[in-house]
């Protein structure tokens, strides 16, 4: 990360702090006052990302650098890679064990502890970036998430969001439902079970070995997150039609998972301090997704010679049903499932109705206008 970043994130920190705290010179003197005294506090998080992988590694990194900058040195928060101390998947069991102080991941990786969890991260049909960041932060979302993750104890945090993904790299085109059948795909979690109804074969891979799955015709498609990501590995050279938009997941949460003892424990201005950097955090990565996509696509167009696609509406309708029944049967697993489905679900329609006045006609209008 370089300093200007690094400054400029620990700025965003640092207003969010002032902001929830009040701030005053007063305030700021008797906080700083104390905490010359009680030593640096040093936290590991352990992240189910590469080492500064693009967009995801480098959220968690973030919010390292952001909460460490604004403690003034009291905070110590050092990040680890997949791998580094625990697996990927092990993160979650190392921070609730208390191996690990704090996680960073996608909370659909945890759904084997609960089918909930994949509401915090992304479920198909589901909510746009914005739309999840509302939720979590304003429609009750953020509370049940504390009591879900709480049982096995954790405090989590929305802390990054990869925004709208692709519908996939195809090697041959998709034009009716019936081309579904058979399909070797690699898309996990609901959007396979989705894949499943169609007819398909979802295969779960990691993002190291999707491009030798693809190039060995393992897999004849995969979706991974969106062109700027996409665009690092390559998939263009093995499967050239790029379908889009997405149906499986629109706006991926990514959090921060905080070991409960060690989150009791922290003193409150360190509390707010990481609370701050998790929501500068998330803002930072939604807004470099949403750029750094648009410049990817750029290239995969213009000078790879990528041919964009678009699920007709026939697809998009039997996906659509097909969605809301998994979803549903997901959501109603079990009583705390079914609270954290309905919170979701109302959620989801409202700000559906508001953003059918709003975005969605003003973005086709631009666009009607725009291209003349």
């Amino acid at each position: 990360m370089d300093r200007r970043t690094f400054l400029s994130g620990a700025a965003i920190a640092g207003a969010s702090i002032a902001s929830a705290c009040g701030d005053t010179s007063q305030q700021s003197s008797d906080v700083a006052s104390p905490a010359i005294n009680r030593g640096v506090k040093r936290l590991r998080m352990v992240t189910t990302w590469p080492a500064n992988f693009p967009g995801l590694g480098t959220a968690a990194n973030n919010v390292a650098a952001y909460a460490n900058a604004a403690s003034g040195g009291t905070l110590d928060i050092r990040v680890y890679a997949a791998g580094e101390i625990v697996s990927a998947f092990e993160a979650f069991d190392a921070v609730s064990e208390g191996t690990a102080d704090m996680y960073h991941g996608a909370e659909y990786y945890w759904q084997g502890k609960s089918p909930a969890f994949n509401f915090f991260t992304a479920v198909p049909l589901g909510m746009t970036a914005t739309e999840i960041m509302g939720w979590v932060e304003f429609g009750g979302g953020q509370g049940l998430w504390d009591e879900l993750s709480g049982q096995f104890n954790i405090k989590p945090f929305q802390a990054g969001n990869s925004g709208h993904q692709m519908g996939g790299w195809f090697k041959r085109e998709i034009n009716s439902l019936e081309d579904f059948r058979g399909l070797r795909m690699r898309i996990p979690g609901l959007g396979g079970n989705v894949l499943r109804e169609l007819g398909g074969a979802a295969v779960t891979l990691s993002g190291g070995e999707i491009y030798p799955a693809l190039q060995s015709g393992a897999i004849d498609a995969t979706e991974w997150v969106g062109p700027w990501n996409d665009l690092a590995f390559g998939f263009y050279r093995e499967a050239p039609f790029y379908y889009g938009p997405g149906f499986h997941e629109p706006g991926s949460c990514l959090g921060v998972g905080m070991n409960l003892g060690v989150w009791n424990d922290l003193d409150e201005d360190h509390k707010a301090i990481i609370q701050a950097a998790c929501r500068a955090a998330n803002n930072v990565s939604l807004a470099e997704f949403t750029y750094q996509n648009a410049q990817a696509l750029d290239v995969l167009l213009n000078e790879h010679g990528v041919q964009l696609r678009s699920f007709t509406d026939e697809m998009w309708s039997r996906i659509g049903e097909i969605s809301e029944q998994v979803v549903s049967d997901t959501g109603n697993a079990d009583a705390m499932t079914r609270r954290v489905y309905e919170s979701y679900l109302t959620a989801r329609n409202q700000m559906q109705n508001w953003g059918r006045i709003s975005e969605m006609p003003y973005m086709a209008h631009r666009d009607r206008v725009l291209r003349g």
